[in-house]
Order: structure tokens, then sequence, then C-alpha cells
């Protein structure tokens, strides 16, 4: 039990740090509710998934190159700059549901926003490469494959248990601040997606003038 615990607090680490993924979860879940930023959160988690399947598989290093390294920089910089503007341009207020329609379109919007934000993140292909190939390793020696499956599906817990908390936290901040305020907190998220951007963005340019 202490194990599967570590390893839940691992997906935790990974995902607490403030990040894209926070920032566009509080603007979500501010104009949106509860279940537009669990489902941005789940975008984001889809990723993480494939990652670990990928590192799990020992494809990862066709990814860990160069080249996809200064894709991935360039390609998140326009996709957090492109969110950051338009987050900052329409800050969030309270905004009911007007059909099904409307609902469903918004759902694949904020999925598809999480998971590309998530996947064209080179710092999540070095968590997984790096400390999920270790632990990968470490456990792949000592345990089963069922343990192994167990101790990944503890940090997959982890990273969903943090993704489920960032929409509530939203959606409770949704009904309980002025809108006045929701604008600022939205405003905030939108520079913070920006400035990701733009960090992205000059990792990008390094790797390519390197």
């Amino acid at each position: 039990m202490f194990l599967i615990m570590k390893y839940v607090l691992l997906g935790l680490s990974l995902a607490a740090p403030i990040g894209p993924i926070n920032a566009a979860q509080m603007d979500r879940g501010i104009k949106y509710g509860f279940w537009q930023a669990w489902i941005l959160g789940l975008g984001a988690t889809t990723a993480d998934a494939l990652y670990m399947l990928m590192v799990y598989m020992g494809l990862v290093s066709y990814i860990n190159t160069p080249f996809m390294k200064t894709f991935l920089w360039l390609f998140g910089c326009f996709v957090l700059l492109y969110t950051g503007f338009e987050t900052f341009k329409n800050p969030a207020a309270r905004e009911e549901n007007n059909g099904d329609n409307v609902q469903s379109g918004q759902n694949r919007k904020s999925f598809i926003a999480g998971f590309l934000m998530s996947l064209t993140n080179p710092l999540t292909i070095l968590f997984w490469l790096g400390i999920y190939g270790s632990i990968l390793a470490e456990t792949a020696a000592k345990y089963s494959l069922e343990s192994l499956l167990l101790y990944s599906g503890a940090i997959f817990s982890g990273i969903l248990l943090w993704d489920f908390t960032m929409a509530i936290v939203s959606s409770s901040f949704r009904n309980l601040l002025a809108d006045r305020i929701l604008h600022g907190i939205s405003k905030v998220s939108g520079l913070s997606l920006v400035g990701f951007g733009c960090y992205f963005g000059y990792q990008g340019i390094s790797f390519l003038l390197s």
C-alpha cells in the first residue's frame, strides 16, 4: 500500500506544478463550469497516457531527437500563444448551457486543447522519459508485470486526482466570485499561457540555432 501511495504522489507531482494545463483548466472552469475543466484535464491526461505507453514500448527515444524537440517546442509555442491570446481577449465569465450541440462542440474543443497542450510540451516528454523510464526499469527488474501495471496505474491515478481537484477549484470560483474578479483571474490565466508560449518559442529557437 505504501508503494502504491508513493506512485500516486508521483503522479500528483507531475500534474501539480503551475503550468499551461492548470492555467487553461482554471479559465475553462470559470467560464463553463466543472465539466469543461475536467474534460480539458482528461485531454491532457490522454496525452500523458500516450507517452506512458510509448516509454513502455521503447518508442519515446524517437521523439527525444533534436528535430522532434524543436518541432514540439515551436508547435507548443503556437498552441499556447493562440490559446493565451484568445483567453486574454475573451476573458471568462459565467456562461449557461445553450443546447446539446453547443455543449458537445465545447467538449471537443476542451479535450483537444488539453491534449495538444500536453502532447506538445517537451517537459512532459522529459518527465516520462526520465522519471517514468527509470521507474519502469527498476520495477521491471524487481517485480512482476502485474506490479508494473499496478504502479503505472497509481501514477495515472495521481494525475487524474489533480485534474479533478483543479476542476472543482475552478468551478467553485465560478460560483463564489464576482464577474469582475473572474475576468481578472481569466486575464491572468491568459497572460500565463502567453508567457509559457514565449518560453516554448525561446527554447524552440535555441534548439533550431544550436
